[in-house]
């Protein structure tokens, strides 16, 4: 199992920033693949941006330019540094991580507004 602790939620006006953090509690933390996940009420969950073992990195098409992901394995952490943020990234955001086998483990969520 997998520990989490997710924090750098909250409320942000339009065009703000945001820095969300999460430390995974797992010796096997430099083989998984990090990412973080969003949801809305009455919608699946979806793919923000993930981060592999070897650093590279994928993200939304709606995110692209404006995130950005990182990885800090001495740290067991990873973090989304949010930019240019938009009333259409709120939501509840997810840390995942994913091991080579394809197990999923989930944080506990943090909330993001974004609203003037």
């Amino acid at each position: 199992q997998v520990q989490f602790v997710e924090s750098g939620g909250g409320l942000v006006q339009p065009g703000g920033s945001l820095r969300l953090s999460c430390a995974a509690s797992t010796s096997f933390f430099t083989i998984f693949t990090m990412g973080w996940y969003r949801q809305v009420p009455g919608k699946q969950r979806e793919l923000v941006a993930s981060i592999s073992r070897n650093n590279m990195t994928n993200f939304a098409d709606s995110v692209k330019g404006r995130f950005s992901i990182s990885r800090d394995n001495a740290k067991k952490s990873v973090y989304l540094q949010m930019s240019s943020l938009k009333p259409e990234d709120t939501a509840v955001y997810y840390c995942n991580v994913r091991s080579p086998s394809g197990n999923d483990f989930w944080g506990q969520g943090t909330q993001v507004t974004v609203s003037s």
